[in-house]
């Protein structure tokens, strides 16, 4: 009993802790969110200052994919997972998520903790050379500004979660599903079915 009791005040504290909107976090839409572009998805986010910031939907494949985009170049043929939508903004801009220890160099920026995005066109084209087993590759990104994420978590839309690039970087078949199970759980405090 006093374990589950630990646990239960372990998921909790995790569950506040992730509520820090200062700090890079997960966000999953809540299934009241039926919008039709942010309506199921998942979202790495991380702050940029002055209450603004940026983030990234990982689980919205597209019917594209790199070597279709880029028919001359040779590595991005080898490319089979599609490219993600990333986000309303910058729409004809491909990214990289890259999961690394270090950053991928260039003008990029740690998402999450070992999650980088890579901003840079020579990065980016790096990346897709020689590290796409450990990247997914995104079409624009997602921008709150001041107040904006704040004031949409306080009407409910999003469940805000621990920052975790392994989560961000799974395949989106039933995810989101998965995550919303554990954000309920969490907030219920039982924690067998989070943990999972």
């Amino acid at each position: 009993m006093r374990s589950i009791v630990v646990a239960v005040m372990l998921s909790w504290s995790a569950l506040l802790h992730a509520a820090d909107l200062s700090q890079s976090h997960i966000l999953v839409a809540k299934p009241e969110l039926r919008d039709q572009l942010f309506g199921s998805t998942i979202l790495v986010v991380k702050p940029v200052g002055g209450d603004q910031h940026v983030g990234f939907i990982v689980n919205r494949p597209t019917a594209l994919t790199l070597g279709k985009i880029f028919p001359e170049h040779g590595p991005s043929q080898k490319i089979i997972d599609p490219i993600y939508l990333g986000g309303p903004t910058e729409a004809e801009v491909i990214f990289a998520l890259v999961q690394r220890r270090d950053p991928p160099g260039g003008n990029s920026l740690e998402v999450l903790p070992g999650l980088y995005v890579a901003l840079d066109g020579p990065v980016v084209d790096r990346i897709i050379e020689s590290e796409a087993d450990h990247a997914r590759f995104v079409a624009g990104l997602v921008v709150w500004q001041a107040g904006e994420l704040a004031e949409e978590v306080k009407q409910g839309a999003w469940y805000v979660l621990e920052p975790d690039a392994n989560v961000a970087m799974r395949k989106p078949e039933r995810l989101w599903e998965e995550l919303v199970r554990r954000s309920r759980a969490l907030r219920r405090g039982t924690c067998g079915v989070a943990g999972r």
